[in-house]
């Protein structure tokens, strides 16, 4: 019996791992045939220090969440010491990436941050020749980039439907990390339709290829050889792969090239407002059935949000006919409305659903400024949230549209712990706009201990909703 158990055991063993050996894809015909495709970027800036080379890896710019990897690579340029010190500023920066042949007559796409604010952009083909490019457009929203070569019969991708695509389903890359030309790596699709912070425009396809500095703008393949995205950022501590790779879906770009190429620059629908995920506590707080919706936590005045009626706490729930599960559903099916259409918009406001129609304008371009902090906070007495307020002052009121506020002076227990901060506006609570601090206290104390309030705060010229759990009793 024990005999033939191990046969038993050792036949399962062998189907499993010949099943498993069968499964297993053959990359090199992949690698082979595609190839030619993938070209070497390199954008030269004249007379600019290089902004990558002033600071240790350890420094404030190489902790971002994510990091995008063409990172500059100057010639001759004396290594790191460890400690932040350099050579001299060098007259130019070199900056390499990849990309890939879509048209035979020379287009070639990339990602914007490869080679955006170069002076020159030199692209390398498989067979050793060199280009000058031209660059058609670049669009920073989605990170792509156009590049023309002057060159014909040119070998070209074959592009694939992302959408298609199946979480677990093989796929290649191939670039040049660390300047190695023609690498691949190899893994697996992580998970689809990613949405990234301040990356609402891209639904991101995740993988755990090996993404490392200079794959960037390179292809993403399928099996069959076809690509399917655009290899544009990482999730890195320190600058290196780490195991999350996130790629721009191919009809994304491809969508983005071609406007690049009609107008010269990518059309958006716009409604000028800022918006956050809709959290357990935020649902709770607005008497909601679940967190389903877009929260609309500011919007600019005179913007087409204003004109159609939106208001700050309005939960965006359908938008032309779209269910809007989550807030990063919304920002796709706004850029992708005509800029002059009306839509019909279905939001939740205090406890009631309200149907708007809403214009769609046209996305302006990003414009960004930043709100001082202010000063020594003056002694206060301490609210039942644990904040210290007192009234804005007029240079911050003139950018909040005539709303009151109430300037965060401190921030102690429930506050603090949610996230709220000195230098924050407090502009609302539970969608009642603020009058002064007095009254903002004695609204709060005839919340019950327990509950969960909503505070609409403004924010280096942001507004988001932060929920806060009332657990002092005053």
């Amino acid at each position: 019996m024990i005999r033939r158990f191990f046969y038993v055991c050792l036949l399962q063993l062998c189907i499993v791992t010949g099943l498993v050996a069968k499964e297993l894809p053959d990359f090199t015909e992949l690698a082979e045939k595609q190839s030619p495709v993938v070209v070497n970027i390199s954008s030269i800036q004249k007379n600019r220090q290089n902004p990558m080379m002033q600071g240790s890896p350890e420094d404030e710019q190489m902790q971002e969440f994510f990091k995008r990897f063409g990172i500059p690579v100057p010639p001759g340029m004396p290594p790191h010491n460890g400690r932040g010190q350099q050579g001299a500023p060098e007259k130019q920066v070199y900056a390499t990436g990849s990309g890939f042949i879509v048209t035979g007559d020379g287009y070639v796409l990339t990602n914007a941050h490869v080679v955006k604010d170069a002076d020159e952009v030199m692209v390398k083909l498989n067979d050793k020749r060199e280009f000058k490019a031209k660059v058609i457009g670049i669009d920073l929203r989605t990170d792509v980039a156009v590049l023309k070569l002057n060159a014909t019969n040119l070998p070209k991708v074959a592009i694939g439907n992302p959408d298609t695509i199946k979480v677990g389903e093989w796929v290649a890359a191939i670039g040049a990390p660390f300047g190695l030309e023609n690498t691949m790596t190899v893994g697996i699709v992580s998970a689809k339709g990613r949405a990234l912070p301040q990356e609402n425009f891209v639904p991101f396809i995740q993988t755990d290829v090996a993404i490392n500095p200079g794959n960037s703008g390179g292809p993403l393949f399928n099996l069959k050889g076809e690509v399917i995205g655009i290899n544009s950022q990482i999730y890195s501590r320190t600058g290196g792969y780490m195991g999350l790779s996130f790629a721009i879906p191919i009809n994304v770009a491809m969508d983005v090239m071609n406007q690049l190429k009609a107008n010269g620059k990518v059309i958006r629908g716009w409604l000028g407002i800022a918006i956050q995920e809709v959290t357990k506590e935020l649902s709770e707080s607005f008497g909601m059935k679940n967190t389903n919706g877009a929260l609309v936590a500011g919007i600019e005045k005179g913007a087409p949000a204003d004109k159609g009626g939106l208001q700050p706490g309005d939960v965006i729930t359908k938008f032309d006919g779209k269910a809007i599960e989550s807030s990063s559903d919304l920002p796709k099916a706004v850029g992708n409305t005509k800029p002059g259409k009306t839509v019909v918009a279905e939001v939740f406001r205090k406890g009631n659903v309200k149907i708007l129609n809403l214009t769609v304008g046209e996305m302006p371009s990003d414009q960004s400024e930043v709100i001082a902090n202010n000063k020594t906070p003056e002694k206060a007495e301490v609210n039942r949230l644990g904040l210290v307020l007192k009234e804005a002052p007029p240079q911050q009121r003139k950018k909040m549209n005539g709303k009151k506020g109430l300037l965060v002076v401190d921030a102690q227990g429930s506050a603090a712990a949610a996230g709220i901060r000195r230098g924050d506006i407090v502009l609302a609570l539970n969608n009642s706009e603020v009058e002064s601090a007095d009254t903002f206290a004695k609204e709060v104390a005839t919340i019950p201990n327990g509950k969960t309030v909503a505070l609409l705060i403004l924010r280096n010229d942001e507004t988001l909703y932060v929920p806060v759990k009332i657990t002092n009793e005053r």
